[in-house]
């Protein structure tokens, strides 16, 4: 098993699982990018994700740009407190 899950559970709607850090943010980023370029509208819940660090937020930063270079929405529901912690240091907190 890997350290992480991407799942589709239908109509644009997206469910993380595991792990979104240093070690499992380039396999999700190439996981996710065939998977999120077929909705236009993207809902990622990440209330399942039980380590993130820096590249978890950076990887949120990636996905919301490049739904905005398709003209997709994206909404980000369940952001772990680390994740959400590392925002406001960093003064990204208005990505999330």
């Amino acid at each position: 098993m890997s350290d992480f899950e991407l799942v589709e559970e239908g109509d644009g709607r997206f469910a993380v699982r595991g792990a979104m850090s240093f070690a499992t943010a380039n396999a999700l980023l190439r996981k996710s990018e065939s998977l999120f370029a077929r909705h236009e509208s993207l809902v990622i819940d990440l209330s399942g994700v039980n380590k993130s660090d820096s590249a978890g937020l950076a990887l949120i930063v990636e996905w919301k740009s490049q739904a905005a270079s398709r003209n997709a929405a994206i909404s980000i529901e369940g952001v772990p407190e680390t994740m959400v912690a590392i925002a406001k240091t960093s003064e990204v907190e208005d990505l999330l």
